[in-house]
């Protein structure tokens, strides 16, 4: 019915015309003109139901002439059957079920307009059908009538309203869990390829420098080309546990969350980093103050990581001879990490050069490696600083809240 409101109309206005048809097959007409006026006055009052809520004020005035028709005619010649349903037919209901179509379709300015109009219809239909004053119990049913339809319209629509603004804040809100959801796979998706950026920077750095090692080596110093090829077999096997690692969160839904995976390293794994970095040769010294073992899950990740991507910058791009110091110190408030090392590169430069004042904070250019260092640090609330040492070599400076977010 909704879905296809003349049907439902249609059905109104045939059922008023089923309850009519007993009046117009047993009463005594004056003569056949008469019938057919008669029988004219209510299609006029009932056809325009049909099409009442596809247009209602159009039909609702077209109801309102068939009822001028039907006052003119039959005040005019005297076209009423002598048994009948008196003063009032049962079409006439048209009359108020259309005002009800436009209070609840329409609006209250059309509809009181409506209710104008119809008053004079309703006073001229008692001046001339039945004479005042036996019209006044008559007129006052017909305003009973209409003001049941008036209310019922009111009722109606301001349902239609309150559900129309239902549907509109659900739409509303499933845009915007598709939009949130949306930005939460963007985050996820720059999260994994962080990762994904650490993992093979750092693996791929070290298998490639140890690779070249061995191969000058491999005839002059067998030994060291042999510790060059396990260093590079234990460092691949390392990376395809974190790839694989990442990968199980790609392909996973949900299915299989007892499976086992490797832990995500944190501050307690950077002892294991310095040595494997240390294995490789690259001379690090490691200090740390304070206590960072109760530090969240999530800072002890983005500071193994930035320290991770700060020395593989070093091993990359410090030439010959260069060699690092990580201090990490915790306080109650905050934990920084700073990485520092004497190499003569830098880690790609950006054009124009580095700001004056040697250090680049905040919205510092550069590579994937240093924007990845600088987001771990803003989402838990910290900074970072990167750029050349006064005295050459590298500056990695990271600080963040020690509390939990």
């Amino acid at each position: 019915m909704r879905a296809h409101p003349v049907v439902g109309d249609s059905l109104i206005a045939v059922l008023l015309g089923l309850l009519e048809l007993p009046v117009l097959l047993s009463a005594t007409f004056p003569d056949t003109t008469s019938w057919l006026a008669y029988t004219l006055g209510g299609l006029l009052l009932l056809a325009p139901l049909i099409f009442r809520r596809r247009h209602p004020l159009a039909g609702g005035y077209l109801v309102l002439l068939g009822a001028a028709y039907q006052l003119a005619v039959q005040a005019g010649a005297g076209v009423e059957p002598r048994f009948g349903p008196g003063p009032v037919r049962l079409a006439d209901v048209a009359l108020a079920i259309s005002l009800y179509t436009l209070v609840a379709y329409v609006s209250r300015r059309r509809a009181a307009e409506y209710t104008g109009a119809l008053t004079l219809a309703v006073i001229a239909w008692a001046i001339w059908r039945v004479g005042w004053p036996d019209a006044f119990w008559p007129v006052l049913g017909v305003l009973i009538v209409l003001s049941f339809s008036w209310l019922l319209g009111e009722f109606v629509g301001a349902r239609r309203a309150y559900h129309a603004e239902v549907e509109q804040r659900l739409r509303m809100l499933e845009t915007e869990r598709d939009q949130q959801a949306r930005i939460a796979v963007a985050e996820e998706r720059a999260r994994i390829a962080r990762e994904l950026h650490d993992v093979v920077a750092h693996s791929v750095s070290v298998m490639v420098v140890q690779a070249d090692g061995a191969g000058y080596a491999l005839r002059a110093q067998p030994e060291l080309a042999e510790s060059a090829v396990k260093t590079i077999s234990e460092t691949g096997r390392h990376a395809l546990v974190e790839l694989r690692r990442l990968l199980d969160v790609l392909r996973s839904d949900g299915e299989d969350p007892e499976r086992s995976r490797s832990p995500q390293p944190g501050v307690d794994s950077l002892t294991e980093l310095v040595d494997k970095m240390r294995a490789v040769g690259l001379p690090i010294v490691l200090e740390v103050r304070g206590s960072p073992d109760d530090l969240p899950t999530g800072v002890g990740l983005a500071l193994y990581r930035i320290v991770q991507e700060a020395l593989t910058n070093t091993f990359k791009h410090g030439g010959p001879g260069v060699s690092a110091t990580v201090r990490l110190s915790r306080t109650p408030e905050e934990v920084t990490v700073e990485i520092t090392d004497n190499g003569s590169g830098t880690p790609r430069e950006p054009a124009g050069g580095w700001p004056a004042g040697g250090l680049a904070s905040g919205g510092l250019a550069g590579g994937n490696g240093l924007i990845g260092m600088r987001e771990r640090a803003a989402v838990f609330g910290g900074t970072l600083e990167a750029g050349p040492r006064t005295g050459g070599g590298w500056r990695v400076l990271a600080s963040m809240p020690a509390g939990e977010f």
